[in-house]
């Protein structure tokens, strides 16, 4: 491993490990949407293989959105809920289809709730900087 890659893995285990929960979600939507922009350029580059590796990954973050729910907040959780659930299906059709505009209206979806979790995020932090 070269030294920029070293380096550059202590500084994501680093920001992953000192983020706030609402921060991780962030990045996690992150990873998703990079994914999926990889996957459905790959599949419109005609390579269905490398397409098909990257929406895994997404689908795999996707899990992990779904999965870290607190179902606490009720409808909040279901409704974001359906919304990962919609997401996969979407991914499914878009894999058999061979259809990349399936997957960019995933990614939007997915930029659109980021957004919200950045404004969550930066709130979270203002009223932790105010209480402190």
């Amino acid at each position: 491993m070269n030294p920029y890659a070293t380096a550059k893995q202590a500084y994501t285990e680093s920001s992953v490990m000192t983020a706030s929960p609402e921060q991780l979600v962030v990045m996690l939507y992150d990873g998703a949407i990079r994914f999926l922009r990889q996957s459905a350029e790959f599949m419109r580059a005609g390579d269905r293989e490398q397409s098909r590796n990257r929406m895994r990954r997404a689908e795999q973050v996707i899990d992990e959105l779904n999965y870290s729910l607190d179902t606490s907040h009720g409808e909040v959780a279901q409704n974001l809920r359906m919304i990962y659930l919609f997401s996969k299906r979407q991914l499914v059709r878009a894999n058999i289809d061979g259809d990349p505009n399936r997957i960019d209206g995933v990614s939007r979806m997915l930029a659109d709730l980021r957004e919200s979790w950045v404004t969550i995020a930066e709130r979270a932090e203002a009223a932790e900087a105010h209480a402190a």
